[in-house]
């Protein structure tokens, strides 16, 4: 396991953590959540051996393998695949002393390499690694490509393919899915969900967590508060402990004033100094408990447009790529106000592309684009942030757009992003990606769009802001057009999809648990074939013993969910059954026992909730798994 003990961690000046303690079990997977600079990323490195404690106890197993996702490349000719193969050590040196054990035409020992490389998976590592990269979105021929030719986001992809591909004990990611597209981070977490070992995780999507971990480690006020259960759990957890303990910030208040009362009143009076004195003595050893401060550091709404058209803007009939290259065909698209369009489809399929030309970046190859008179696009993506002017502050920034505006409307306007004091006038050269992520939104916001065009504006923003954007969303009145790999911003503002696939843009009929179904589908149809001319019944034979493969590997979760749900269920049924026959027995309802019989009542009513979200959640389990189940029968 893992004990941090009375945990001291300072970095500089900033003291990050002061006597914390966590325990986390072997096998548990936990999301370690915090605000930014609360010390997450330091904590990583404690774990990794790279410093030491300013006081107190960081121990580990001394046999656990830990793997982490690095940072940065430092070999980039390496080839793509050889460089995930690199995350396993183990094998590396096997087959590096294979290599020289034939050699040295050794056969004594190369008997014993290929036995230990059979036992380290080696003869699989290849293709288990090619696997992996086409779950993260490589094509076969992107496998085969040196590490050079990728962009800084699919390098950050390779460094966590490496990070799985290592054999470990202990796996620590820190914001695994920021370069992800949705389809990547469907796959990650089912990879996440089957890993034996213990799992901690940096994470801002809240879905994500909710899918993966069993355990939430919160970092705030310089402790570590453990709670069970994903993001969702601790949200209602925490709620209920911030309400108690503002209770008890307001009983201690009175009391305090009470005393202080006491003290101002007698303190000069011979006959109650003595009693004074003691209040000034308690009141001196009283504990100081912190009002409940729940308030995010963001408040913020998209400025409203002044004028409207509808249509805001109508593709029809168009052709949309780069040059000679055609992305998708016979696009028609119309968006009105108050629209509310999330894209879906998989990577490289267009949703940027489409996006690009909605927001005149591109330009139609054929068809008519027709934009409203009175349109004001509001435009997000990541390449937009690399055009922020790195000497400029945020207040210059937005005074660039508003020269008559007066600064202190500004310097307000851009306190509901969190630039506030020094930070407004600082240049945006030394801001971190989440920082010029809030700049870019803000500059957006004040310019009053009709027509928000977002890809993946989510990107780099911690879990407040993207509660902040969330709920900015839903109050604007205009249009959303959003490509995400948040599930939790899509859930809460879109009201329709489109489906961005096989050069078509197509509307989609159904959720995002359906859109995963379909993206599993789609995968199967469009496997690589192999270039080995082979019989065609082999072929088909194949195909099919692949897809049934990958059927059998989507049941095992489900099926342990399923089980999982049932145990619970069966609990809940028996201790219901036990406070019925409690509630049976007349005895209980004599006025002695008036307190019993109102906790039984109170959990009897809590159980039957509880029974009913199990039983719906466990029905619609076992409807996935028979659904699942029949499509291997077919293919059996």
């Amino acid at each position: 396991m893992i004990r941090l003990q009375s945990l001291t961690l300072q970095r500089g000046p900033q003291r990050l953590l002061e006597d914390a303690e966590l325990t986390l079990h072997a096998g548990h997977k936990a999301g370690l959540i915090g605000a930014n600079g609360a010390g997450k990323s330091t904590l990583f490195a404690l774990l990794l051996g790279e410093l030491t404690p300013d006081s107190g106890d960081c121990l580990l197993p001394a046999d656990w393998r830990i793997a982490h996702m690095r940072q940065e490349i430092d070999t980039l000719d390496r080839i793509a695949i050889d460089y995930v193969l690199d995350g396993d050590l183990r094998l590396r040196e096997v087959q590096h002393d294979l290599a020289e054990a034939e050699k040295a035409q050794d056969g004594a020992a190369q008997a014993r390499l290929h036995s230990e490389l059979d036992s380290a998976d080696g003869y699989t590592a290849d293709a288990r690694a090619r696997k992996m990269l086409a779950g993260l979105g490589f094509t076969n021929e992107q496998m085969d490509r040196p590490v050079a030719d990728f962009s800084g986001g699919w390098r950050m992809r390779l460094n966590l393919a490496q990070a799985l591909m290592c054999p470990s004990d202990l796996l620590l990611l820190d914001e695994p899915t920021n370069h992800l597209d949705l389809d990547a981070i469907l796959w990650l977490e089912d990879f996440l969900k089957s890993y034996p070992g213990t799992l901690l995780l940096i994470s801002h999507d809240r879905d994500f967590l909710d899918a993966v971990v069993d355990n939430i480690a919160h970092v705030e006020q310089k402790k570590i508060t453990l709670y069970r259960g994903g993001y969702t759990a601790f949200e209602r957890a925490r709620a209920e402990r911030l309400a108690q303990q503002q209770q008890a910030f307001e009983k201690q208040q009175a009391q305090r004033a009470h005393m202080e009362s006491y003290i101002a009143r007698f303190k000069a009076q011979a006959t109650k100094a003595r009693q004074a004195q003691s209040r000034i003595k308690a009141l001196e050893r009283m504990e100081e408990l912190s009002a409940a401060h729940v308030d995010s550091p963001f408040d913020f709404v998209f400025r409203e447009s002044v004028k409207i058209s509808s249509p805001l803007l109508d593709l029809s009939d168009a052709r949309l790529g780069y040059g000679d290259k055609t992305i998708l065909e016979k696009v028609k698209l119309q968006l009105t106000p108050g629209a509310r369009i999330g894209l879906l489809g998989p990577n490289g399929a267009g949703k940027s592309t489409l996006i690009k030309n909605l927001s005149g970046e591109l330009q139609p190859l054929a068809g008519r684009l027709t934009r409203g008179e009175n349109l004001v696009v509001g435009y997000f993506a990541q390449h937009q942030l690399d055009s922020l002017d790195a000497k400029a502050s945020p207040l210059l920034h937005l005074q660039r757009l508003a020269p008559t505006e007066r600064e202190q409307t500004l310097r307000d306007f851009l306190g509901g992003f969190d630039f506030r004091g020094a930070r407004i006038d600082e240049p945006v050269l030394n801001f971190s990606g989440g920082e010029k992520a809030r700049l870019a939104l803000a500059l957006i916001a004040w310019d009053r769009p009709n027509l928000l065009l977002l890809d993946e504006p989510t990107n780099h923003l911690d879990l407040e802001m993207r509660l902040a954007l969330t709920m900015a969303l839903q109050e604007f009145s205009g249009a959303v057009l959003v490509v995400s790999h948040d599930r939790h911003l899509l859930k809460s503002t879109t009201d329709n999809f489109l489906l961005v696939a096989d050069g078509k843009v197509e509307e989609f009929d159904g959720d995002l648990d359906d859109y995963a179904r379909w993206l599993t589908e789609y995968r199967l149809r469009n496997a690589p074939a192999s270039n080995t001319p082979v019989n065609p019944d082999k072929t088909d034979k194949k195909a099919q013993r692949q897809a049934a493969a990958a059927l059998r590997q989507q049941l095992a979760p489900h099926k342990r969910e399923a089980d999982k749900l049932e145990a619970e269920l069966g609990k809940v049924h028996e201790r219901l059954a036990k406070i019925e026959a409690s509630l049976g027995d007349s005895a209980v309802y004599e006025a002695a026992r008036k307190d019993e019989l109102r906790d039984l009542l109170a959990e009897q009513a809590k159980l039957k909730v509880r029974e009913g979200q199990l039983e719906e959640s466990w029905m619609e389990a076992l409807e996935l798994l028979e659904s699942l189940q029949a499509e291997l029968e077919a293919l059996s």
